[in-house]
């Protein structure tokens, strides 16, 4: 799913129920602060319900508006849900992908907005397993969540099992933190650091198709 274009649409309606008047720059401006507390959560310096309500206190400090940060959250959070963006390709590919693979989503999402979107764009039929961090005391890059997800999937073998995901920081450092191949999803063609520890990359999702073929 096309997360950017789903929080881009979120946020912008979020802000006009709650009568925020958003600028050019204010998507943006959220998207960087939102990062940020994520990539906080992954190196576990601050929980989750931190990340959901510290994300939209620190917007509203910077632009400088009064406004609930909780109340905010869970207008955000019901938006998100609703969202149905996908990158190109990505129905056929998963739709084809598993009818020969084993497919799992593994997420540091928020479980109601993450199951509502699997839903709500029929992906959740592809998928054997949904393992969301808020559910398992674990999260990305952990290895507790990985061992967590893994136990959880019948016969896994690490030798056979692939990691794919766009996150650097959580995705492919959390494959090889669990001894798990990865596949770097990058898009945008940014530079990895010289410590990533990434198997495969891929700018475009078909090329999926020459790794699991």
């Amino acid at each position: 799913m096309d997360f950017k274009k789903g929080e881009d649409c979120a946020i912008r309606e979020s802000l006009r129920i709650h009568h925020i008047p958003c600028t050019p720059e204010l998507p943006g401006l959220y998207s960087k602060i939102n990062d940020g507390f994520w990539k906080r959560f992954e190196k576990g310096e601050i929980s989750r319900e931190q990340v959901l309500t510290g994300r939209f206190e620190e917007l509203f400090r910077e632009i400088g508006v009064d406004a609930d940060p909780e109340a905010f959250e869970q207008t955000y959070q019901d938006l998100l849900g609703q969202q149905v963006f996908y990158v190109e390709g990505a129905v056929d590919l998963i739709r084809d992908l598993s009818s020969r693979y084993y497919l799992c989503v593994m997420t540091n999402g928020v479980s109601r907005t993450q199951y509502s979107r699997l839903k709500k764009n029929h992906f959740d039929q592809y998928f054997r397993h949904i393992f969301v961090s808020e559910d398992t005391g674990y999260q990305k890059p952990m290895k507790g969540y990985f061992d967590y997800c893994f136990n959880r999937i019948p016969g896994f073998s690490a030798d056979e099992a692939l990691i794919i995901g766009d996150s650097l920081t959580s995705d492919i450092k959390g494959g090889a933190n669990a001894g798990v191949d990865t596949c770097w999803y990058n898009p945008d063609g940014q530079q990895a650091g010289a410590d990533a520890v990434i198997t495969y990359e891929i700018s475009r999702l078909e090329q999926l198709r020459e790794i699991c073929p």
